[in-house]
């Protein structure tokens, strides 16, 4: 890893850090089903009770452990450690498993799937403690697993956002997870649901993107997935029928963010990481010989310059998330 990177990923950790035990301000998501007095964020989640919001708390975590798997040793790497060896044990997180167990829907799918990402991420680590923080996890990542198989059948069509609940993305961290586990149900149930729900897709109005509050593409997001899902001329022919002017005259730009202090004007700079790394892998999906590489190339490089150039500039409504944007980024084998 060059000096570059490993200096953006020690600043990404930093920001998790500072957010991993800061329990205000907080987004509390849960539904109150009698009546009865609100608890404090850590009454609730004993261990993801920072970060803003659960799900941003479950993938600090993460980031925190992809740092201490790719910067090894070193001094931000130790701290990284000894958190996760104060958060990841196992009575509070059989707290958290029965949170989630006890509220099917809660955080479905973006806080979810993240817990899987957290859980493949800790089995990628080869340090004998890493099994430790694994164990303590296993049930919340069943939890989390077993309210995701539950749904999946039941969602008759997807969710084609830019924000949490955007469906390609989640099964895409699904399949980074049966990558590490080779769970062959899991990564059967997730491949017929992507090709159930993009499998017959056409005529994507690029133009209309982006919106104004999205973190993720909603076409690049379907793209992304299905250039996974599908093999080598399948996956062409595919995106040929449902983005015919990708990198054929039509390019994204990247966003601009007007005010960063607003949590959800401030997702279009994690926007601009998102499509650079989907912009990456649909790319290196495409044949060598394929004349679109020069115009997806230009644009991904672009876009995710424009991203990672947030980095540091920003108020808690980004911090608390978008290092996690970059570290997966940067994880990515056609990225790294």
């Amino acid at each position: 890893m060059d000096t570059t990177t490993r200096d953006l990923l020690e600043r990404c950790a930093e920001l998790a850090i500072g957010g991993i035990h800061r329990e205000y301000p907080y987004h509390l998501t849960h539904v109150f089903s009698t009546r009865r007095a609100i608890e404090a964020p850590r009454q609730v989640s004993p261990v993801f009770y920072g970060c803003f919001d659960w799900h941003s708390a479950v993938h600090g975590h993460w980031l925190l452990a992809r740092v201490v798997r790719l910067l090894g040793a070193g001094s931000i790497g130790a701290r990284c450690r000894e958190i996760l060896d104060e958060q990841l044990v196992e009575g509070p997180l059989r707290e958290e498993a029965r949170l989630v167990a006890g509220h099917p829907s809660f955080e479905r799918p973006y806080g979810l799937v993240w817990v899987l990402a957290l859980a493949a991420e800790l089995r990628e680590i080869e340090e004998a403690r890493a099994c430790g923080w694994l164990t303590a996890l296993e049930p919340l990542e069943r939890a989390a697993l077993a309210n995701l198989m539950d749904w999946l059948p039941k969602l008759s069509h997807p969710m084609r956002t830019g924000t949490h609940n955007q469906t390609s993305f989640a099964l895409a961290l699904m399949l980074d997870w049966v990558a590490v586990t080779g769970d062959h149900e899991v990564d059967a149930l997730v491949r017929e649901r992507a090709c159930d729900y993009f499998g017959e897709d056409r005529d994507y109005a690029l133009h209309l993107e982006p919106g104004g509050e999205d973190f993720l593409s909603p076409s690049l997001g379907s793209a992304w997935l299905m250039s996974r899902v599908l093999g080598g001329g399948a996956f062409v022919t595919w995106l040929d029928r449902v983005m015919p002017r990708f990198a054929r005259g039509f390019d994204f730009e990247p966003a601009v963010v007007s005010d960063r202090s607003d949590g959800r004007l401030a997702h279009l700079d994690g926007l601009n990481i998102s499509m650079g790394w989907m912009l990456r892998a649909i790319g290196d999906a495409l044949p060598a010989s394929d004349e679109r590489h020069h115009s997806i190339d230009r644009m991904q490089q672009r876009i995710a310059e424009k991203g990672y150039e947030s980095i540091g500039t920003l108020d808690y409504a980004g911090t608390h998330w978008l290092g996690t944007f970059a570290a997966y980024a940067i994880g990515q084998p056609s990225i790294d």
